[in-house]
């Protein structure tokens, strides 16, 4: 699994017009999920998302962690992430996982981190329009 990760001061999801999702500061998350991705996989990178030091502190220096900041999540799943961009001039999703698994993983995921911290997510597979105002810019690309 990838989480793309921006520190963001709020950050929100649409799709037709509608607010899906939106947070203040925390953490924007796109999650890609390749075809080798189990629920295990999901486990240690939401450990890692909730645990990572991105947030300064009284010193300025990034020390805290999502749990330690008070921020939120927002999750929205992007396929595009497993794409392999190494040849040629369009990119191969041959190892994206297929939608099904794709979906079951991200609900898993979303869960899991509803169950830890506030958590707003967009919608699977939605054509989506995300807006967020990063804050650093502060943005990690994390991979189980």
């Amino acid at each position: 699994m990838i989480a793309l990760i921006q520190r963001v001061r709020h950050a929100r999801v649409e799709s037709g017009g509608e607010t899906l999702g939106s947070i203040g500061a925390g953490l924007l998350v796109l999650l890609g999920v390749e075809a080798q991705d189990q629920h295990s996989h999901a486990d240690r990178l939401l450990h890692k998302v909730l645990h990572y030091r991105v947030f300064t502190d009284e010193n300025g220096k990034m020390n805290l962690n999502l749990l330690q900041s008070g921020g939120s999540l927002l999750v929205v799943s992007q396929f595009t992430l497993a794409a392999d961009t190494a040849k040629g001039l369009r990119p191969s999703f041959s190892g994206a996982a297929a939608p099904q698994q794709a979906q079951d993983l991200y609900d898993y995921f979303c869960q899991a981190a509803t169950a830890a911290v506030p958590t707003a997510t967009g919608r699977f597979g939605a054509d989506m329009q995300v807006s967020l105002q990063n804050d650093g810019p502060v943005t990690f690309w994390l991979q189980t």
